[in-house]
C-alpha cells in the first residue's frame, strides 16, 4: 500500500478496498489512509493467516510490496489465494515483473531476476490462475472459476487443506496447501444488489442463519439506524467518514446505513457464537476478525464513530470492561461520536467509566419503550489537552 492511493482511486469508482500495511514509524502509511478516509488496517504477511475468511476479495494488488512471494514453497501466494473468490484477480506490479529493464537498478542479477519471476509464474499456473495481461511493470492473473476441477486434473500434484472450517483462521499458522472451493458454491449478484441479497453462505447453510433470520436482521437494524439519525443527526452526512462496528453480526448496520460519504469496518469478535464475516464480505462490505481482549490493529485517533451492540455483555468476564473502553478512547478522534447498544446494567457502568475519561454521555430507552433492558448510550469524545503540570485543563 502506498498511501492508499489504489484504494482512494477505487473508492471514487464505489469499490471499497481493505489496504493492509506494517507499522512504520517513518512512512505510517494506515495511518495516511485512514486520514485521507480510506480503509486500513496495520498488517503483515508473515507466518499467521490473513484475519480474513475464505473466498472475501474480488481482487488482490501488490504494488512494490516487498513479499518474497516465491518463498515457502508459494505460500504466500497460496495465502492469497485463499481469501481470493473464484474468478478473482491478482495484480503484481514491482519486482520482479520487467526485470529485463530494471535488474541493474534494484541490484540485482539477471539470473536471480529471472528465476524469481518464473518461479512465480510456475506457483501461480500450480494455484490454477491463468495470465490475462502482461505489460511493462504489471502482471494480471485470473483465479478460476471452478479450481477445484483443475488441482484435481491428472498429473497435478497440487496439496489440498484438509480444514473442516476454511475461515477457522485466527492466530492459526498459514500452510502450504491449497484450500478448496466448497461444492456448489454460488455466484454473486452484483453490487449494490448483493448489499441486500440473500448471500451465498446462508443459502449453502450457515450454522444459525437462515434466510429469515437474515430478513428479520435487515428490518431490525434498519429500525435501529432510523433511531440513530433521529438521534445524531450527523450520520449520513459527511461529519463521520470512517465508521466502526465492534460486533457486526450480519453486517445490517453497514449496509443500512449505506453512505457515499463513509465506510465501516465491519468487526466480527472472534468469541462471537456466529461466524459471519463472510456473509459480509458477501454483500459487497469489509471487515476483519479481532478479539476486543487485545488492541485493535491501527493508529490513535483514526475513527469518527464507533458502534457497539452488546459487546460489553459478550466480553463479561472476559476482560476488563475499563481495557475495551480505553481502546475504543484511543482509536476514537476528539469529538467523534460512539453508539452503544446494551444491557442497561451493563450500560450504567460503562457509562461511570467514560465520564472519567471525559466523555459526554446520555442514557436513552429503546425503541420499543422503557420497559426493554435493552438501552443505549450515546456518548461523545471531548477534545482537550493537559496542562504542562497534567492537571485538568
Amino acid at each position: 500500500m502506498r498511501v492508499a492511493s489504489w484504494g482512494a482511486y477505487l473508492m471514487d469508482r464505489n469499490i471499497l478496498t481493505m489496504s493492509f500495511a506494517p507499522r512504520d514509524s517513518h512512512e505510517a502509511q494506515v495511518q495516511f489512509a485512514l486520514e485521507r478516509g480510506v480503509p486500513a488496517v496495520i498488517g503483515v504477511l508473515g507466518t499467521m493467516k490473513l484475519p480474513y475468511p475464505s473466498r472475501s476479495f474480488d481482487m488482490a494488488h501488490c504494488s512494490r510490496c516487498l513479499i518474497p512471494w516465491k518463498s515457502n514453497d508459494g505460500m504466500y501466494m497460496m495465502e492469497v489465494d485463499r481469501v481470493l473468490r473464484p474468478g478473482g484477480y491478482w495484480i503484481l506490479s514491482g519486482p520482479p515483473i520487467n526485470w529485463k529493464k530494471y535488474y541493474k537498478t534494484w541490484q540485482r542479477s539477471k539470473q536471480d531476476s529471472e528465476e524469481e519471476q518464473n518461479r512465480i509464474e510456475n506457483i501461480a499456473e500450480m494455484l490454477c490462475w491463468n495470465k490475462i495481461y502482461e505489460k511493462e511493470d504489471t502482471v494480471i492473473w485470473q483465479k478460476k472459476a471452478n479450481s477445484n476441477a483443475c488441482h484435481n486434473k491428472n498429473g497435478r500434484t497440487s496439496k489440498m487443506c484438509n480444514v473442516q472450517d476454511a475461515d477457522d483462521i485466527w492466530y492459526k499458522k498459514m500452510e502450504t496447501c491449497i484450500t478448496p472451493i466448497p461444492e456448489g458454491a454460488q455466484q454473486l449478484q452484483k453490487f449494490p444488489q448483493r448489499l441486500f441479497a440473500v448471500p451465498p453462505r446462508i443459502l449453502e447453510g450457515t450454522p444459525g442463519v437462515t434466510e429469515e433470520v437474515y430478513e428479520e436482521d435487515k428490518k431490525l437494524w434498519k429500525k435501529h439506524v432510523d433511531t440513530y439519525k433521529r438521534v445524531n443527526k450527523l450520520i449520513g452526512k459527511s461529519r463521520y467518514r470512517n465508521i466502526m462496528d465492534m460486533n457486526a453480526g450480519l453486517g445490517s448496520f453497514a449496509a443500512v446505513l449505506d453512505s457515499p460519504g463513509s465506510w465501516v469496518m465491519n468487526v466480527v469478535p472472534t468469541i462471537s457464537e456466529r461466524n459471519t464475516l463472510g456473509i459480509i464480505y458477501e454483500r459487497g462490505l469489509i471487515g476483519i476478525y479481532h478479539d476486543w481482549c487485545e488492541a485493535f490493529s491501527t493508529y490513535p485517533r483514526t475513527y469518527d464513530l464507533i458502534h457497539a451492540s452488546g459487546v460489553f455483555s459478550l466480553y463479561e468476564n472476559k476482560c476488563d470492561l475499563e481495557d475495551i473502553l480505553l481502546e475504543m478512547d484511543r482509536i476514537l478522534r476528539p469529538e467523534g461520536a460512539v453508539i452503544l447498544r446494551d444491557n442497561v446494567e451493563v450500560l450504567n457502568k460503562v457509562r461511570s467509566t467514560v465520564t472519567g475519561m471525559r466523555w459526554k454521555s446520555k442514557l436513552l430507552d429503546h425503541e420499543d419503550g422503557p420497559l426493554v433492558p435493552e438501552k443505549l448510550l450515546i456518548a461523545v469524545k471531548t477534545y482537550w489537552v493537559g496542562s504542562k503540570e497534567g492537571s485538568s485543563p
